[in-house]
């Protein structure tokens, strides 16, 4: 079987760019068993509710959704199970400091096969407030009219 090259998405999630400020973002491999990988490999997977945690210098991924494998038997995984992140230690030692910090979370961006590995983009960032939302989305919708304004402008229509 011929090795995969590039990038191939499984999930995202959309609401934790929505819900948090993100300052910094880490790829992580992730420990998984053998009906999890090929569960992953048919799409099936959700972020939504997941959150990261650092427990002995390790950082762990809880809450997110692989369902079981359709064809699997009695060795079939834990559906909702904590799972075990692979960082650098640098990497670790600088997140664990910013989370001591008020207001800092590690949360799942995106979930991944990054040359036939599974991988996890985890993003450090504050929670917004609802007011912080809406400056988030006023200021992208001002974005967004000024390019059409000047898109138009030079196809001489404006």
């Amino acid at each position: 079987m011929a090795k995969e090259k590039g990038r191939s998405l499984i999930a995202q999630n959309k609401k934790a760019r929505h819900d948090y400020a993100i300052e910094d973002t880490y790829e992580a491999g992730i420990v998984l068993q053998g009906t999890e990988v090929k569960t992953l490999r048919a799409g099936r997977a959700s972020l939504v509710d997941g959150f990261c945690d650092i427990e002995n210098g390790e950082v762990f991924l809880h809450a997110v959704h692989i369902p079981t494998y359709t064809q699997g038997t009695w060795t079939n995984h834990e559906v909702r199970r904590r799972r075990k992140l692979l960082l650098n230690r640098v990497e670790i030692d600088k997140i664990e400091a910013k989370i001591r910090e008020k207001g800092y979370s590690l949360v799942p961006l995106s979930m991944y096969f990054k040359d036939g590995r599974a991988k996890v983009e985890i993003g450090l960032g504050k929670g917004r407030k609802s007011y912080d939302k809406r400056n988030a989305i006023a200021e992208r919708t001002a974005k967004r009219e000024a390019e059409i304004a000047v898109g138009r402008k030079f196809k001489g229509m404006g």
